[in-house]
């Protein structure tokens, strides 16, 4: 556990990783910048399959059980409430 108390004068960023590419090689400058968006585009890809494929696995099982007769079951509810919930 960290019981540091961060400073309120510093703000948090979000893109955390592009002002590193600018601030940490600034002689790099455009290029430096444009390697981390191609990487983090090509993490957001593989994260949207991923999450596609579990979909998917989860819609099979979700059905799997819906034909048994567990309509009722908690669990399958959540699941069907956590994929419809979509930011």
């Amino acid at each position: 556990m960290n019981d540091h108390i961060p400073d309120a004068t510093k703000m948090i960023s979000d893109t955390p990783r592009m002002e590193a590419a600018l601030f940490n090689a600034p002689d790099a400058g455009f290029a430096n910048i444009w390697q981390v968006g191609c990487d983090v585009e090509r993490e957001l890809t593989t994260a949207q399959d991923r999450i596609k494929r579990l979909e998917e696995a989860g819609d099979a099982l979700y059905e799997g059980w819906i034909g048994y007769g567990f309509t009722k079951d908690k669990h399958l509810a959540a699941w069907h409430k956590a994929k419809e919930a979509k930011p």
